[in-house]
Parts: C-alpha cells; structure tokens; sequence
C-alpha cells in the first residue's frame, strides 16, 4: 500500500512541519531521493518492506494554493491508497496540546473528500501510543469536525475536493506557539506517518457522526473504544463528523442539507454502520439523522451510547 504526506518546508510557515522535517531526516526516513520535484525540492520515499511513504516538500499547506497543487497531486499520487496534509491547527477554542487527524470536506458546499475510517483510526493509536511512550499523558489526540481549511481562508473552490481521488486528511498538532514547538510531539506525530497501514485487524463499525462541537470528545474517544465481539475484536470506525456549527450553515435542516449529508456517506470507504447523533443536536438535525439511518437501513442511536458498545448489537 502506499502513502504520502504533502509536508510545508518552509520554516517561516511550516510551524510544525519543519519540525517534522527535521525527524524525517534525524530517523532516515529521506535517505531515497525520487526524480520528482515540488516547489523546486526533491520529492523522498520510504519502503518498510511491505509499504510505501512519500514525502513532498512544498512552499505552502497545499489548501491554500489547492488549484496550483492539484495538477500535480493527480499526476504523481493519484493511485495512492491514503494521503495526508500535515500542518498546525490554531483556532480561538482549540484545544491546547493535542494531535489531530481529521477528514476533508466542505460542509457548507457538500464537498465531501473519500473518509478512510481505518486508516484514520490506526494513525490516531499510533499517535497515542507514541505520545504515551514518551510520558506525553498532557497531550490528546482528536479528531476535529470535517472541514477544509481552503474555503475557511477564502483561498480555495470547494468544488476541487473531490477531484483528487485519494482519501486525505489534515493531520496536525495544536493549537498554539508553545505545541508547534514542541519536538517531542511533533515527533510522535511523525513516527506515526509510517505507521498508517499497521492494522489490528478490528471489526470496524463505520460510524456517520452528527452534531457535536468542532472538538468533540465523544466521537474522538469512540475511535479508541474497542470491545469483544462474536469474532473477536471490534471497534468503531470515524471519518466524517458533521459539527453543529457547520450543519447550521450549511443549512442541514433542509432538503438540501439532507442531499449534503448523503454525499458525505457516500464518500466513506465502506458505508456506514450506524448514525451517532449528539444528544444536544437541534431536532432538525436529528430528524436529519434519523432520514439517514431509514434510508441506508442502519441503527440511530445518541452520542451517550458510544460508552456502551457492546449493547447496540452492531
């Protein structure tokens, strides 16, 4: 299988990043240059023996010039099974000390990138269990409400989402100077690159989450919460999360809305298992996900449920 990372190398910008260049380079993971360039910068691969990984260097995080990337992202790395930009993330309500995974989509729009839920939940683990191996238990790490920075700074066509038909997501550390900083954890987050196709080989139940704010524990902890099913383990399966704040814009209440939120399941790997619903939902937005389990014939159930898999007979 194979993956790469569109990975700022500008150390005026790339808060994080050059940070994780520094790591890349530190653990040998540049020591094989390809014939392919971005931005005027050699492109690197790195092969475990089973994988591959793809590092691109570029001036900027490709969602604020995404029509100048885009050519270039379908050329070179439109087979690819799994892509990630990695960034910081800042915001005037966002968390402190945390690594982030989350699925690119334009709620607003309805442009929804393809969710990869596995792949999403394996580099999320990994990022807990590096940050746990280092004593980082100050750090969380979290999915974020499905967005895409290139349409929230007003850079971006949201309607270029999904011309790239690879799974990707932002994969980040936030949210302020101080975690930008912090070596260690942006060397977890770098170690956990290489390890996106580790499986446990988990049952995973995809999950459509609906409500919720931008950082929401619930949906975050369900990708850590595993149980033991008839066949073994089990666990769930998050990619798409469409956020309160965006289900209000977007006007998800709607007919439209509701034409919004079939794009975003079918844009998940796999489907969906069952529709999880923030207790604090508006009614509008849980009749929203009650039309959505009716229509895909999966269960509806709220957010407190998530506790207590093993009861939703999934």
């Amino acid at each position: 299988m194979k993956a790469v990372y569109y990975i700022c190398h500008d150390p005026e910008w790339g808060h994080v990043t050059k940070h994780v260049w520094d790591v890349l380079k530190e653990e040998g993971y540049l020591e094989t240059p390809t014939n392919i360039e971005c931005d005027g910068d050699t492109v690197y691969k790195y092969e475990d023996g089973e994988h591959e990984y793809w590092m691109v260097p570029t001036d900027i995080a490709i969602c604020r010039d995404y029509d100048r990337y885009l050519p270039f992202m379908n050329e070179h790395f439109a087979d690819f099974d799994m892509a990630g930009m990695v960034t910081w993330h800042e915001g005037a309500a966002a968390m402190e000390n945390v690594l982030t995974c989350h699925s690119i989509g334009d709620m607003d729009s309805g442009y929804f990138s393809k969710g990869a839920p596995r792949f999403m939940r394996n580099i999320m683990k990994a990022m807990r269990r590096h940050l746990d191996e280092a004593g980082y238990d100050h750090y969380s790490v979290s999915t974020e409400g499905t967005h895409w920075s290139g349409v929230h700074n007003g850079v971006g066509d949201p309607e270029l989402i999904v011309k790239y038909p690879v799974p990707i997501v932002d994969i980040e550390v936030g949210s302020d100077p101080s975690s930008w900083d912090d070596v260690t954890a942006c060397r977890a987050l770098t170690r956990s690159l290489f390890e996106i196709f580790n499986d446990d080989g988990a049952k995973l139940h995809n999950l459509l989450c609906v409500g919720g704010v931008h950082f929401d524990p619930n949906f975050a902890a369900a990708v850590f919460t595993d149980w033991d099913g008839p066949e073994g383990k089990e666990s769930f399966g998050v990619s798409h999360i469409l956020a309160n704040q965006w289900l209000v814009t977007g006007d998800y209440g709607s007919e439209e809305g509701l034409a919004k939120a079939i794009n975003c399941v079918e844009a998940i790997d796999g489907g969906i298992d069952a529709v999880v619903m923030h207790d604090k939902a508006k009614a509008d937005f849980k009749n929203l996900a009650r039309t959505i389990g009716e229509k895909y014939g999966v269960p509806v159930f709220k957010h407190q449920k998530l506790r207590k898999p093993e009861t939703l007979g999934l």
